[in-house]
């Protein structure tokens, strides 16, 4: 009971913010009655050029919301907007690089960068302990709405029994299930036993919403003309921008907004399409072992370029349902290349920017048994995805190794091929990438070699 009326009072509160924003003060722009010399292009008749802060004052009459832009007489070619709120002039100092900012906000004008400013100081002026306290009750957390939630999807997942919930949750052909929200879709996926549980943030972006939004994290009104909040783009969740710090790692990607498999991150690839790996990768991987561990110069003959890029392109096209089979795709190589060119894309390396240095601090190691030692505590901080991805490879590359006398490929070889592709460094440096590169080969040497007990 008392939890439902805190989630009530919450929603009150939230209401009367919105309220707030309709009650603020609305801009009144005051004109300069003569031709201002030397005035920049970008500002119109409301540039008094180079005035007094006195001078401004005057110029506002004590009008709330009324504004003057004026030229610094201390700095000449700095710009100062004079706004007048709270029966006081604030000045704040105003740029102009293609849009109007006076913070971290840009505007396409003047007016609209007052407009936002007036209805942030009135909300902020009137409801600043409410604000202060709007991350200590989520309702992300909030038990009774988790439990809603789980209770929703139940129904919705009820209805389609014999398919598994993870094509509940995903499919195209089940509308009902495609407009569930962020939060519904969380807790959907969270009681789904087939799905990986890899941790992974948010990719939030500034964004401005059109009409009013209420924050996913918090239930309060997310204020401002524009960029009132921030969404992941990857999961579409829409939150305050001081909430999305308190926000826990559980991006769920949808579908929908993952709008091709080369060139995404992993851990988001992975978890859009509930898998363990890529599917990239197992496509590949199957492909290559049932056709072609025995074809000489596997991994180093190179495919055709076009033939690889239509490779990449059927993935991004078709996802899972791509056809790379021999009757589309008889060389070998082509595949071998696609699974390649998958690697590099990655905007993440599989052996990731984080643990690229203690990798290769690993590999300088001269004693063989400490190396192995120093390579295995690395691998362990590798994310999830990243870590069975090349667990995967790895075991590949070495059945590849066991067709040596065939393929000509042994690990020192394959280590060669793969370093570069599975690491890189943080700075592009073409000297750092040189000196590293027999250090990159040796760690892929060490993971072929050694799989069976790194991982």
């Amino acid at each position: 009971m008392l939890m439902c009326m805190c989630a009530f009072t919450d929603c009150i509160f939230s209401l009367a913010v919105y309220q707030l924003q309709q009650e603020a003060p609305r801009p009144k722009r005051i004109i300069c009655p003569r031709e201002v010399e030397n005035r920049p292009k970008y500002y119109g008749r409301e540039f008094h050029g180079i005035i007094s802060r006195e001078q401004a004052d005057e110029l506002l009459g004590g009008a709330e919301g009324a504004y003057i832009l004026r030229e610094s007489q201390r700095q000449p070619g700095c710009y100062t907007l004079a706004l007048r709120f709270g029966n006081q002039t604030l000045n704040y100092r105003l740029f102009y690089d293609g849009k109007h900012f006076v913070g971290e906000k840009r505007f396409e004008s003047i007016h609209d960068l007052v407009t936002d400013g007036l209805i942030t100081l009135y909300i902020e002026t009137k409801a600043s302990e409410y604000i202060s306290k709007m991350t200590t009750n989520p309702i992300y957390e909030h038990i009774g709405y988790a439990t809603l939630l789980r209770e929703k999807v139940s129904r919705r997942l009820s209805r389609s029994k014999h398919e598994s919930r993870k094509t509940s949750v995903t499919s195209e052909e089940h509308p009902a299930v495609e407009k569930i929200s962020s939060l519904v879709r969380r807790a959907a996926l969270t009681q789904n036993d087939n799905h990986c549980n890899y941790e992974k943030t948010h990719n939030f972006k500034v964004h401005t919403f059109r009409g009013p939004h209420w924050c996913e994290y918090c239930a309060n009104f997310m204020w401002g003309l524009i960029a009132q909040g921030v969404r992941c783009s990857d999961c579409g969740l829409n939150v305050h921008k001081q909430c999305s710090k308190h926000v826990p790692n559980d991006c769920q990607p949808d579908l929908k907004r993952i709008k091709k498999v080369y060139c995404c991150d992993l851990t988001t690839l992975v978890k859009a399409h509930n898998t363990q790996r890529p599917m990239v990768v197992d496509m590949c991987i199957r492909e290559i072992e049932g056709r072609g561990l025995k074809s000489e110069g596997l991994y180093r003959v190179s495919g055709f370029t076009e033939h690889i890029e239509d490779v990449k392109m059927a993935f991004d096209r078709d996802g899972e349902k791509a056809d790379i089979s021999a009757h589309i795709y008889p060389d070998i190589n082509i595949i071998t290349g696609a699974l390649k060119l998958y690697f590099r894309d990655l905007p993440i390396p599989v052996i990731t920017y984080d643990t690229y240095a203690k990798f290769i601090d690993a590999a300088k190691i001269s004693n063989p048994d400490e190396r192995l030692e120093a390579v295995h505590e690395v691998l362990m901080l590798l994310p999830p995805a990243h870590y069975e991805t090349l667990r995967y490879l790895m075991i590949h590359l070495k059945k590849v190794t066991l067709n040596e006398k065939e393929n000509f490929m042994n690990a020192e070889n394959l280590g060669i091929v793969f370093g570069p592709t599975l690491m890189r460094p943080p700075e592009e440096s073409t000297l750092a990438t040189l000196n590293d590169m027999r250090y990159q080969k040796l760690i892929v040497q060490i993971l072929i070699e050694n799989e069976d007990v790194l991982f």
